[in-house]
């Protein structure tokens, strides 16, 4: 290994590798796939060989570091004695070496798949007369038979037969796993020029000069990484390297070095995840959120003992999430947090429900459970406070109506956890609340569930206590379900293109509400009078009721009876605002609307134009 590095570029014979894999000095990582190439991919590879084609470099990882602990596997086909250590683990090339390792030193038909997936057993043979013609294609001079060496035909009728050494040598196919294999070599050799036929003598001389050695002299480029490569230098190298491959997250990773102190990573996750997919909200939590938070409060905890022993706070480990720093959970760390941060993460969806959040599709980000979980874990039952959960849900709609959680935000996370706390204890605002910014013209973009802040400002309305138009009813969880509340428009998309209505307009948050989907079947397309009056007729509801129902919704009663959607648009952008300022605890900008300038601009064309008649 090259001084200072820790990688080295060199290359060996694949003789050399394959010896190697099948006496375990060089195995596979557990978290590796399972070997899927079929049997074209096999034959296309062992032509490339045939002709001394580059395959790829292959990438090996040195063992021994003790950070770097993966459970290794044997490579498909090997049988090793239990508790065999390897030298080596392969992090790119499983399936290439894996293919060439069972067609060509397994001495066994080699279990693949045909082109329709079906398991079949093949050997792998070279057709002679192809492979010395200078004009075939030599993909065409790689053969494959059954397991019995018999090929049959739709009835399962025998029509070639090469289950002799001598029905080999009569129809010209070399059985390529005795490339390496010397004294069935030899013995294949015999038997072929026994006849004495003159063309086989031709032949033979030229597979012998010219093919067969371009695979028993084969080199392949190797990439070392040695064992002082750090995991998260692993992880990073793996993602890139090995597109063909099962993607390397965090969470397999881990699996992998825990899998080495014999804990079922992968197992734990999966009990932990089917309790938390009881809550409908909880449904897209995933491993590595689960890491994450578990990740803060680790190294939370790494730093409060470091400060209490009086080490310079700059000093201090950091509180952190990133991918490099989850790696570096030690198993310990993982069981003592585990069931912990489990609680915190339904805790987060009973928060969730107080702001009525009831599904997964409507989280304004699933990325801000993280933090919200791992701070409800450290706070425990103090966070049922009233005061406590106030402060909380302020710093949440901050996060969500600033829009703060829909990037790179391990570093958010980092400082939420601290400052929260903090500010729980009696301490500053955090920098989620510090840094949130609405601004009015935001409300015009927000036409789609994609925008955190549409599904925030829509939860809002709920937790504010909408009534459904059509019972009157409070929209809460039971409601939600079993009604089917979804987002609707107020004036109706087909009312609002017959009456010219810039669909700008019609689309955004404004003209939106809670809606059941009961209720939109009556509203259908019809102008705001006419679906009140069938509401009013079809439920019973008089003007009075009606009113409080459509003021429950942050609208003015007079502007749907009217159908006067300038009004209705006007005040409901006025009214949205102050809830939304409610929930952050800070003012929004309230400058023009880009429809108010416009009408502006519309009413100084007009007042010029009758100036100049």
């Amino acid at each position: 290994m090259t001084t200072g590095t820790t990688f080295d570029s060199t290359k060996e014979s694949l003789q050399d590798i394959l010896r190697d894999i099948r006496s375990g000095k060089i195995q596979l990582p557990d978290f590796q796939r399972g070997w899927i190439w079929d049997d074209n991919h096999v034959k296309s590879l062992l032509a490339s060989i045939a002709v001394s084609y580059p395959i790829g470099a292959v990438m090996l990882l040195e063992t021994g570091n003790p950070d770097v602990r993966f459970r290794p596997r044997p490579v498909e086909g090997v049988e090793l004695n239990l508790g065999k250590e390897p030298e080596w683990l392969i992090l790119d090339g499983q399936q290439r070496l894996t293919s060439l390792f069972q067609a060509l030193f397994l001495g066994k038909p080699v279990m693949t798949r045909d082109l329709r997936g079906n398991p079949v057993e093949r050997w792998y043979y070279l057709d002679i007369q192809i492979a010395l013609d200078p004009e075939a294609d030599q993909e065409d001079a790689i053969i494959s038979i059954p397991a019995d060496r018999k090929i049959r035909n739709f009835r399962g009728e025998v029509i070639k037969d090469y289950s002799t050494t001598a029905l080999e040598c009569e129809a010209d196919l070399f059985p390529l796993p005795l490339v390496f294999d010397f004294p069935a070599l030899m013995a294949w050799q015999t038997e072929y020029l026994k006849d004495g036929n003159p063309q086989h003598h031709e032949d033979w001389l030229k597979l012998g000069q010219e093919i067969i050695p371009r695979f028993q002299s084969y080199q392949i480029p190797l990439i070392k990484l040695s064992k002082s490569t750090p995991k998260e230098a692993v992880c990073q190298v793996f993602e890139k390297v090995n597109t063909g491959g099962v993607s390397l997250t965090v969470f397999e990773l881990l699996t992998a070095t825990f899998a080495a102190d014999d804990y079922n990573l992968r197992e734990d996750w999966a009990q932990r995840q089917r309790e938390l997919r009881k809550e409908k909200v909880l449904r897209t939590v995933q491993s590595d959120d689960f890491l994450q938070a578990i990740s803060l409060l680790s190294s939370r905890k790494r730093r409060m003992n470091a400060l209490n022993e009086g080490v310079d706070p700059k000093r201090a480990p950091a509180i952190t999430c990133k991918r490099k720093d989850i790696l570096r959970l030690t198993l310990e760390e993982y069981k003592l947090w585990a069931d912990e941060v489990t609680e915190g993460f339904k805790r987060a969806a009973r928060f969730m429900h107080s702001q009525h959040i009831f599904d997964a599709r409507d989280l304004p980000y699933r990325t801000q459970l993280v933090p919200l979980a791992a701070i409800l874990t450290f706070l425990g039952n103090k966070a049922d406070q009233d005061g406590v959960r106030t402060k909380i849900a302020r710093w949440f709609w901050c996060g969500v109506f600033g829009e703060l959680y829909g990037g790179a935000v391990e570093t958010r996370f980092a400082k939420d956890v601290p400052e929260v706390i903090n500010w729980i204890t009696g301490g500053s605002e955090p920098s989620t609340i510090v840094d949130a910014n609405f601004v009015l013209n935001r409300l015009y973009g927000l036409r789609t569930r994609n925008s955190a802040a549409y599904k925030g400002l829509y939860a809002l309305l709920i937790k504010d206590g909408v009534l459904d138009f059509r019972t009157g009813e409070e929209i809460t969880l039971q409601m939600y379900f079993d009604d089917k509340i979804d987002i609707h428009h107020i004036f109706p998309q087909k009312y609002c293109k017959e009456n010219g209505i810039d669909p700008k307009r019609c689309d955004c948050v404004i003209n939106k509400t809670a809606i059941s989907a009961k209720t939109n079947r009556i509203i259908g397309g019809n102008a705001p009078s006419v679906y009140l009056e069938r509401l009013k007729k079809h439920s019973g509801i008089n003007d009075k009721r009606m009113d409080e129902i459509l003021r429950s919704h942050a609208i003015e009663p007079d502007t749907l009876r009217f159908n006067n959607f300038e009004e209705f648009f006007r005040k409901r952008e006025a009214a949205l605002l102050d809830r939304i300022e409610k929930a952050m605890g800070k003012p929004v900008s309230r400058d023009v609307s880009p429809f108010e300038l416009q009408q502006e601009f519309n009413d100084f064309q007009t007042d010029n134009d009758e100036i100049a008649n």
